[in-house]
């Protein structure tokens, strides 16, 4: 039970049932829960993989947090059902895509942040996150990897990546990189460049796969 249900309804509103320019939409919430997110299970990795180092722990990372997996535990944890949606964006499907769902997942955690802290946060993503934590025997694939051998297979050359800013102080930067493959983009974000690259191929994966499904 949230001791401020004020906190949950905000996570479950999506921007078009929300108000002028998207007040009391869960996007704000959206931006605490992915980096909540980010940390737990960056901080569950080091402990389960204790042995490996940044080169094998990002990529299982990337994954877990990666879009289609958000999508794939929202549609687990019955958030589609309980969205607050506008009728005109329901019939345009919107309840159902990947997006949405990963967002509002993100946005529900963040509720759980806000509302129990730390602890009530981590118990959940353990919870819910923890068969595929158990299932990834070997790090999945770099998405940079994954991303170019899936241009390449269709003739469309190497991703090209942009970075689009840098924010934050200097010892705490905050890096976006977006990526591009003939007709499709993605973007991410990172403590660095690096990690901000792979989480642009992940998002442009995720958004590839939707776009064939």
């Amino acid at each position: 039970m949230f001791a401020n249900p004020a906190l949950l309804r905000e996570a479950l509103t999506h921007r078009s049932a929300a108000g002028r320019g998207g007040h009391g939409s869960n996007e704000r919430l959206e931006f605490v829960g992915d980096r909540v997110l980010g940390l737990i299970v960056a901080e569950w990795l080091a402990e389960r993989f204790p042995d490996e180092q940044e080169g094998k722990l990002g990529p299982r990372l990337a994954h877990l947090v990666s879009r289609p997996v958000l999508a794939e535990v929202a549609r687990e944890v019955g958030l589609p059902d309980v969205l607050s949606i506008a009728s005109g964006e329901v019939r345009a499907g919107v309840r159902q895509r990947a997006t949405v769902l990963a967002d509002a997942l993100e946005a529900a955690l963040g509720a759980l942040y806000m509302d129990g802290g730390l602890p009530v946060a981590r118990d959940f993503v353990r919870r819910v996150w923890g068969p595929r934590i158990e299932r990834q025997i070997k790090p999945p694939k770099d998405p940079k990897t994954a991303l170019q051998e899936f241009a390449l297979a269709r003739g469309w050359g190497l991703p090209e990546y942009t970075l689009l800013g840098r924010e934050g102080p200097p010892h705490d930067p905050m890096f976006r990189v977006g990526v591009a493959v003939p007709g499709h983009e993605g973007q991410g974000q990172g403590t660095s460049k690096q990690a901000a690259e792979r989480a642009a191929a992940a998002d442009l994966m995720a958004r590839l796969h939707e776009a064939t499904a």
